[in-house]
């Protein structure tokens, strides 16, 4: 996944959850985030990893 396409899921999520005028489509949003979270492509600084505690 580029990290243009990367950013542009962010921002449909982020759109989804906070735009008042947009309905909630929670299986888009799980669908968004899975794709997001199981980039192995992500930019280091959009997407931290934290080491294990």
């Amino acid at each position: 996944m580029s990290t243009a396409e990367y950013s542009r899921k962010l921002d449909e999520i982020d759109r989804l959850l906070n735009d008042p005028d947009v309905p909630m489509q929670p299986d888009r949003v799980w669908s968004l985030l899975a794709e997001v979270s199981g980039s192995a492509q992500a930019p280091d600084s959009a997407h931290p990893r934290r080491p294990a505690v």
